[in-house]
């Protein structure tokens, strides 16, 4: 019943790929995103994954593998973006970093910056600057009673002894240790619903803010959309918020982001090997498929031996979350 009710709900918006002027179809492939698993020492209230402490679900040696395998026959992949969950906390997490810098590609790691504090993982931003990997931390606000009140009580004050720690090994300073934070709005709780603020605004008040009062620095700010999948949509059901919220992101929709959305050019792949078109997608079980409509894994591209397989983008009603003023992806605002 509670499906149902959803595809009702989405019907509360025109379909997405009836607001193109042509379909949505991919790039070359330069991006291999991989969420390795679910497990994750924070519970955040906007999580789409729905990652958490309690989560066991990580990627096996065997997908670990191909992967590896994947990265070292592709040279089109310039970028390797590792998420999760906690990407530190789940396996395969090691290998995958150093498979990508052996072969020259950019890695990626979105961090919560406060694994580092975990037993365990007490080696992580030595072992990111030793393998110069470009750290994508989640800061949802500079105030910590906000990002406490999304991500946990106590969160705000470990992230900022983490960047502190990524700035003495030379993050945001050194241009090979790159180190670029995440903004995220506050969930609505009533129908004032907006947009993110205006990323190059908001940056400079984030690198006042921190520096003033942290003495931390930090290279990048990006703004993301909050989209309705997984514990924000769970939010928004709860508050009857979810129907009018993806009204309210249609209204802003904006064709001129479409050319620019990080789906053209990436494959997202979960911890089982299977393939989508971004990390929503994924998060939804809304897989790629072929021009012949079959669905993908990790095992049939390396058979196929090419990234290129998919013609048309899947889409849904939570894609104009993408396309909503300048546009969201995982490297900010598109416009």
């Amino acid at each position: 019943m509670q499906t149902q009710s959803i595809i009702t709900l989405d019907k509360a918006v025109k379909p997405f790929n009836h607001k193109l002027t042509s379909p949505l179809t991919k790039k070359g492939i330069t991006v291999l995103q991989i969420n390795l698993g679910k497990r994750c020492n924070l519970a955040c209230t906007h999580c789409h994954v729905e990652a958490g402490p309690k989560r066991t679900e990580e990627l096996s040696p065997e997908i670990c593998e191909q992967l590896i395998s994947l990265i070292h026959k592709f040279p089109e992949i310039k970028i390797l973006d590792l998420t999760g969950g906690a990407p530190e906390m789940n396996y395969g997490f090691k290998p995958l970093v150093e498979a990508a810098t052996a072969t020259g590609k950019q890695v990626i790691v979105r961090s919560n910056l406060t694994i580092y504090f975990e037993d365990g993982f007490g080696d992580i931003p030595e072992y990111f600057a030793k393998h110069q990997v470009r750290v994508v931390a989640s800061l949802p606000c500079y105030l910590a009673d906000n990002v406490d009140k999304m991500r946990g009580t106590g969160v705000f004050d470990s992230s900022v002894k983490a960047l502190q720690w990524l700035n003495q090994l030379g993050y945001g300073k050194d241009k090979n240790l790159i180190l670029d934070l995440v903004f995220n709005p506050q969930l609505p709780t009533d129908e004032k619903f907006s947009l993110a603020p205006e990323q190059s605004n908001l940056e400079q008040h984030y690198k006042m803010f921190l520096q003033e009062h942290f003495d931390i620095v930090f290279n990048n700010l990006f703004t993301i959309t909050n989209l309705p999948v997984g514990r924000t949509k769970m939010h928004l059901e709860r508050k009857k918020l979810y129907a009018s919220y993806l009204q309210f992101l249609e209204l802003h929709f904006n064709l001129n982001t479409v050319e620019h959305l990080m789906c053209r050019d990436e494959l997202s792949i979960d911890y089982l090997g299977n393939v989508y078109d971004c990390d929503f997608n994924q998060m939804m079980n809304l897989p790629a498929k072929t021009r012949n409509g079959e669905t993908l894994t990790v095992g049939k591209l390396l058979e196929a031996g090419s990234l290129n397989l998919i013609n048309e983008i899947q889409t849904a009603a939570y894609c104009y979350g993408c396309t909503a003023g300048c546009g969201s992806s995982c490297g900010g605002a598109l416009l």
